[in-house]
């Protein structure tokens, strides 16, 4: 039963934020500003894969946040067989950063499905990434406003798929898990994790990709919340 809900918390990249496009736009910016040869078009294709791989490895603590910046950027190199060196990889890591958020393209539905949630609910953000990269991507897309609580894996000390992450984002939200529901694009993190704590959840699967839990509760469109809360 959804009608108790109260809280939807909602995953960011992937999620509202499009981080494929976004990248995309940085790494082209980038290549053009540091002189190198590369289809951008290309380079995303190869990393985009190699970079959900190593955030797996992070959200596990498998590797630190070093080792991600890095690593994928230097797997994504070797795959497309272009040599750079490590203190390349290093620039090229940085000037990320600082241009990820330069563009702020949204998912498509985000601020119509925000719209009409924002007031019959409180909106959150559960979010792993960077502390100081996501409150840029939420202030530069105008996003910000929507949500009273914002919870990353920093300020938590944990990262989805860990249940303490969720119980430090109600404890902030002054919300319990039955009046409560996670949205977000990662089966394993968002919605397994939320499950597994006792949440509700939403997997938002665009390309809709099989999933094996038939009682998961499925949309390939933002706005289909609006059929669903």
């Amino acid at each position: 039963m959804l009608n108790e809900i109260k809280h939807i918390f909602f995953d960011l990249d992937h999620t509202l934020w499009d981080f494929e496009k976004n990248s995309a736009l940085a790494f082209e910016k980038i290549f053009h500003e540091l002189n190198l040869d590369i289809d951008s078009q290309e380079f995303i294709t190869t990393y985009n894969p190699i970079n959900v791989a190593y955030w797996k490895l992070y959200e596990r603590n498998e590797i630190d946040q070093e080792s991600l910046r890095t690593n994928r950027l230097k797997d994504a190199f070797e795959a497309i067989n272009y040599e750079v060196t490590l203190e390349e990889i290093n620039t090229i890591s940085n000037l990320f950063i600082d241009y990820l958020t330069t563009n702020n393209h949204l998912i498509d539905g985000t601020i119509e499905t925000l719209e009409y949630l924002k007031d019959n609910y409180k909106l959150h953000i559960i979010t792993n990434g960077f502390s100081f990269a996501q409150e840029a991507k939420l202030q530069k897309s105008n996003l910000a406003a929507y949500f009273v609580t914002v919870t990353n894996s920093e300020l938590s000390g944990h990262k989805k798929p860990h249940q303490n992450i969720f119980q430090y984002a109600l404890s902030l939200a002054n919300a319990s898990k039955n009046q409560s529901i996670m949205v977000g694009d990662s089966i394993e993190a968002d919605v397994l994790g939320a499950m597994n704590f006792g949440m509700k959840a939403v997997y938002f699967n665009p390309a809709n990709e099989h999933v094996s839990h038939e009682q998961i509760i499925q949309i390939q469109k933002l706005t289909q919340l609006k059929n669903i809360l």
